[in-house]
Parts: C-alpha cells; structure tokens; sequence
C-alpha cells in the first residue's frame, strides 16, 4: 500500500520510549532473563524493521513474528539475530526458514515427521531451529500431553533439526481472576519437568505475565508484545506498573475549515445538525487509515482540548466541531497526548468495544510513519 507523504496525517513512533519500555521490563526480570520483541503484524502498527531494529538496540536478543513472511522481511532488512515465527507454518515452506536460519514453531508430531521425510527426500542439510509450543490451556497450538512432547523432543535430535526452545501462552495473565492462570502454570510445568535437559529458549511469559506475574516465571526468557509499545495488555482491568510510555502518536491537521448554520447537517446519513452557528474542520483521515467508523460522535484533541466528531466517520476524511476558530494546519491529535489531555488506544478501544491491540494494529500502512528518537 503506498504511504501518504504528502498529506499531514501520520503516526509518529517515538522510539526512544519503546527502549525506556524494554529496559522497564528487564529492570524488573532476574538478571539472567532475556526479552524477545514481539514485531507481529507490523509491529502493533509501528513499523516492522524501524521497531526491531530499535528493540534489539535497547538489549531485547531477539524478535517474535506470526509469520514466516515477516521473519524473512526482517532477515532482507539485515536482522539477523533470533527470529521465531509464533504461527504454524506449512511444512513444505519450512526449508524457506532453515535456509535463513529463521525458528519455527511445532506443535505436532505428525509436522515432523512431515518434516524429515521431505529433508530426506531433498537432502535439506541446514538444521531448522524448532521452538516446540506447548498447549497449557489456550487451546490454539501446541502439544497438550507430555509423552507426545517428549516423543517430539526425541525426534529433534534428527540432524535436521535444532531444539532451540519451547513455551507456552496464557489465556488469562491479564485478569484478576488468576485461578486459570496459575492452572495453565502448573500444566506447563510438567512439560519442563518432563526434559532432563532444557532447551536454550524457555519462554512462558507474555506482556502481561512479565509485568504481574514475576514470581510464576518458570522460564529464561519473556515475550515483550503490548508493553512494549507502553500499553496496558489488561486494558483498564489491572493498573500497569512498570511506568511504561506510550510509542506512538496517531496526529492529523486541520485541512479545510467553515462556518457551519445552524440547521445544517454534516457527513453520510446527516447524523449531525448543528443547533446554532459553529466552527466545523475538516480532516484528512478516516476509516481507510484505520480510524474506525465506529468512532463516529467521539473526540479529537486540538490546542489541549477535546473536540466532537460531527457526523459518521468518512471513508478518507472526518468533521470535527470547533470551540472557536482554528486555521488549516491546526495540529490534530487522533491518539496520544495535547498539554494536559490523552487519548489512548484503551480510550478508543472502549469506545467502539474492543482492545487497545486492535486499534493499534488497524491503523494502516498508509498512514505514514515518523521516527524519533
């Protein structure tokens, strides 16, 4: 998709806050722990490469992608440290991985199988790093016995094959509820009493086991995914405490400006009529960009203070009434903060109902990133 350039609206990704987040995280992990950057889906919307580039300059030892496709823009890119593909890749791709010295997760016996007949079959001589997943509960991917996942670990000891690490995913780690939780703990920890000897990589902690869980950790190494991009993974549930600082900023400006009568309506459907004679701005982004639709008849911040959204959200553009008088260029905060007020992808996430991850993610690749710091 081509990024928007030439128009004022853009998300500027402060990058000096994602490394005062990483090092929040570590501060508050024993010392021999290690951090892998969770860069999935463009990185929360941040920028895949830009981001991983920085997390590893801020000390994370690797970076956590859902497909192979992400692993490999990462590798074009130079990465080459610790790449792990969290997704079930198809088997008949997985050689891709090998050659770029990229980790892929298994889940099942029969992928490899699969696996090493195909490598016998082509004489595939580079071994495939394999992250086995293990199943405590979430109910996605992985093994959920212990004799398959020993069966399993027997078999990587193939040539073609390296056990770097194994882990798991909570489903419940951002609730105050942890009864689930802490069942999920106990059904991991067969699997790692189970191996005499570990592998390089365990990892059993997502953002939110990371910043309330410390004293579950039964692993070396936490995936740094939401709080990374200084977010509560909880939404509003459990106060963050690891001081975490916002990433990013989604901004616009004011394009076009009039003086709406009263009596006159505003947007598809005139949803909006305006009772008295107001100011009315026009901004160069909508639900295209990833601010949803659904936001219709919420705020926007201009000079340190909240402005309605007259009528739906446009497919490109959206109205905003005006307190007074404001010129084209007006700076527009869609998401982050102006003087004394925020307005956090929880803000927007519990307007349209859902979580702060989908709001990130869904802020498009047209939208055109700024980095800083």
């Amino acid at each position: 998709m081509i990024s928007g350039r030439l128009r004022k609206t853009e998300y500027v990704v402060d990058l000096g806050a994602l490394k005062h987040n990483i090092q929040a995280q570590r501060a508050a992990l024993p010392d021999n722990s290690r951090i892998l950057a969770v860069v999935k889906a463009n990185a929360y919307g941040h920028g895949l490469v830009p981001v991983a580039q920085a997390a590893l300059a801020a000390g994370a030892t690797g970076a956590c992608v859902a497909i192979l496709d992400e692993a490999l823009e990462l590798r074009d890119n130079g990465i080459d440290a610790l790449t792990l593909v969290m997704g079930i890749t198809p088997v008949e791709f997985a050689h891709i991985a090998a050659t770029a010295g990229v980790s892929l997760t298994v889940g099942s016996l029969d992928w490899l199988q699969e696996y090493h007949q195909l490598a016998q079959l082509n004489h595939w001589t580079t071994p495939l790093k394999v992250h086995l997943g293990v199943d405590s509960g979430m109910g996605r991917i992985g093994f959920t016995t212990v004799d398959q996942f020993k069966q399993a670990v027997e078999m990587l000891k193939a040539p073609e094959f390296e056990f770097e690490g194994m882990f798991t995913h909570f489903a419940t780690a951002d609730s105050t509820d942890s009864t689930y939780f802490e069942k999920q703990v106990g059904r991991w920890q067969k699997f790692v009493d189970s191996l005499e000897t570990l592998p390089p990589y365990v990892h059993m902690a997502n953002s939110a086991t990371g910043m309330w869980h410390q004293k579950h950790i039964t692993a070396n190494t936490v995936r740094m995914g939401i709080s990374m991009y200084g977010h509560n993974p909880s939404g509003c549930e459990i106060k963050e405490n690891l001081g975490l600082q916002p990433v990013g900023t989604f901004k616009t400006a004011i394009g076009f400006v009039k003086k709406l009568k009263a009596g006159e309506s505003v947007s598809y459907g005139a949803t909006y009529t305006a009772k008295e004679d107001e100011w009315l701005a026009t901004l160069p982004v909508g639900y295209a960009d990833g601010y949803p639709r659904a936001l219709s008849g919420f705020k926007v911040m201009i000079d340190g203070q909240f402005c309605p959204i007259a009528g739906r959200v446009c497919m490109d553009q959206m109205m905003v009434c005006l307190p007074k008088y404001y010129p084209v260029d007006t700076p527009v905060i869609l998401m982050g903060k102006s003087d004394q007020v925020e307005l956090t992808p929880t803000d927007l996430a519990k307007q349209v109902g859902t979580i702060n991850y989908e709001i990130l993610t869904g802020i498009n690749e047209r939208v055109h990133r700024v980095y800083k710091n």
